[in-house]
């Protein structure tokens, strides 16, 4: 048997779920960056399955990656609502957001690096 407020739950997360979604594909349509990270991200869950290689570290890196960018998009629109002329603040905090984006992606590179590397020198040598 199922209560109300189970069923009203579903639906809250359902929407919340949408809302999301829109976030998702709003970023990959406007940023050209997070494309290429996507791609990237299949790339190497690829490479890993074919490596067979631990799949985890790959997936989590590429999950930060993609998360940090959109937080990055999320924060630049923020900024622009706020601060729509240029302002040296406006740009610090931008700037810091790519900075984190750009961290990320140097840990999943790293990470890609030491999962996917041995296996790919053995099938290459």
């Amino acid at each position: 048997m199922r209560s109300e407020g189970s069923a009203l739950s579903w639906r809250r997360w359902i929407r919340s779920a949408g809302f999301a979604w829109a976030g998702i594909i709003h970023t990959y349509r406007v940023q050209a960056n997070f494309r290429i990270e996507i791609w990237a991200a299949v790339l190497a869950v690829t490479l890993a399955l074919a490596l067979r290689a631990p799949l985890s570290p790959i997936l989590i890196s590429c999950a930060l990656v993609l998360s940090v960018e959109l937080l990055n998009t999320a924060l630049e629109a923020v900024v622009d609502l706020a601060s729509p002329g240029w302002h040296p603040l406006a740009k610090l905090a931008k700037d810091a957001a790519a900075g984190a984006v750009l961290v990320a992606s140097l840990g999943a590179l790293l990470v890609g690096l030491v999962v996917l590397g041995p296996p790919l020198l053995r099938l290459l040598g």
